[in-house]
């Protein structure tokens, strides 16, 4: 029996027994005085009972009587579903910070193509503000009329690529690609492959630059292959033949240095950098000194200021190329009787700086940032007679890289240049003990 029911019982049985030992009235008194006391309780009660509705929240009513039964169930559904939509918030919430951290861009799309929400990938390729741009037309922000042509499509098999200016000015190559979800929308996905693009226009320059570089001494080496294959012998003179011999020999010992340039160039990109071990600069430059004397004939004038007791921690063979390279390039651009200083010494800041000044023909400032691309050439005409392979600085670039020190470059038309390398403090090293 339920427990209202009871007191009911209980209360109805104690005024009857009022009434019987003394008056009737009594009884009834004390009856409806029980009645009364109960409505007020169960006022109270279903007080408690309205509030707790109210906020679900809260914890429920210590007790209220007979609502005690209904009341707990409920509760214990109520705390259940709160579990459980807590962890599906925490699921939401955990989807969301993934879609943030992705490296792509996401924007997702209603069926009017209006933006609902996106990454903050896809605001740096594509310009959006989220805040202003939300439910605003994707057509707004990709003004373009190859991506118009593309949305409207019915399906969308392969991704587009997009040349796409964002609010920092910087023009990206963006790959699109547009896809359905849920019901009636859309996801974009965007990813920058501007640096890939960069690289495949970096390899076909380079494949074309290769090939034009080697076909001009192939071209001279078969025409005098042909010369002498087809002139009978005693029409030509042995001065002749010796003069063609020579000339083809130029040519293969200039192909020759194109391959050796390259494999360097390849070595460098694809081998692990190392730490390397203490490397004497002053026995590296005096060995590049002796044959950059050989290459000047005596037509230049040498100064030198290098230091004996300066260590650096590297790769002594990538080195000597550096430092060679440096000295043949002032060689080359240097008019006779120019001058050429090489210095090895310790900074002010704690940097070992190699550098080597010309007084050469200079550099324009607009082709300084380019020097270090492979087979560029300020003057090509001039490359050529000189003997340069235009792979020199890109390879003292690679050098300079792999061993934590910067390529700087200071030139002036007529004037000469500096070209310098500085190696971090770190790299520096006192004499090793004997």
């Amino acid at each position: 029996m339920p427990k209202t029911l009871a007191y009911i019982a209980l209360w109805m049985m104690l005024a009857m027994a009022v009434g019987y030992w003394t008056t009737p009235t009594a009884g009834w008194v004390l009856l409806t005085a029980g009645l009364s006391l109960m409505v007020l309780a169960s006022g109270r009660q279903l007080t408690q009972i309205r509030k707790w509705v109210t906020d679900f929240s809260a914890s429920p009513p210590a007790s209220v009587g007979p609502w005690d039964e209904i009341i707990a169930p409920i509760y214990r559904e109520i705390r259940r579903n709160s579990a459980h939509i807590k962890e599906l918030d925490q699921h939401i919430d955990n989807i969301m910070l993934a879609a943030e951290a992705l490296p792509d861009g996401a924007i997702t799309l209603d069926a009017d193509m209006m933006v609902t929400w996106c990454n903050k990938t896809a605001c740096t390729h594509t310009g959006l503000d989220l805040q202003k741009d939300r439910n605003y037309s994707i057509f707004n922000i990709l003004r373009s009329p190859e991506f118009n042509k593309y949305a409207r499509q019915s399906t969308w098999p392969e991704p587009m690529l997009l040349h796409h200016t964002a609010h920092d000015h910087v023009e990206r190559a963006l790959q699109l690609q547009l896809t359905r979800y849920g019901a009636d929308q859309y996801l974009v996905v965007t990813r920058d492959v501007t640096q890939v693009e960069k690289l495949e226009t970096t390899r076909k320059d380079f494949v074309a630059n290769v090939s034009h570089e080697l076909r001009t001494p192939l071209t001279v080496l078969s025409g005098f292959l042909e010369t002498l294959h087809d002139i009978p012998r005693e029409e030509i003179s042995d001065e002749q033949r010796k003069h063609y011999l020579d000339l083809m020999m130029q040519q293969a010992s200039r192909m020759q240095a194109i391959v050796a340039d390259l494999l360097t160039l390849s070595t460098l990109e694809s081998s692990p950098t190392q730490a390397g071990e203490p490397v004497h600069m002053k026995e590296v430059i005096d060995r590049a000194l002796e044959q950059a004397k050989l290459l000047s004939a005596g037509q230049h004038v040498f100064v030198e200021n290098i230091a004996d007791d300066l260590y650096i921690k590297g790769i002594e063979t990538e080195l000597a190329s550096a430092v060679s390279n440096l000295l043949t390039n002032a060689i080359r651009y240097t008019p006779k009787d120019g001058t050429i200083t090489t210095s090895w010494y310790l900074t002010e800041s704690g940097l070992a700086c190699y550098s080597v000044q010309d007084t050469g023909i200079g550099i324009a400032a607009q082709d300084i940032p380019r020097l270090t691309e492979r087979f560029y050439r300020v003057d090509r005409g001039r490359s050529r007679a000189t003997g340069g392979t235009g792979l020199g600085l890109a390879i003292t670039k690679h050098v300079a890289m792999r061993h934590n020190a910067e390529l700087h470059i200071q030139s002036r038309i007529g004037a000469g240049s500096i070209f310098s390398l500085e190696f971090p403090a770190s790299r520096v090293m006192t004499p090793p003990s004997p």
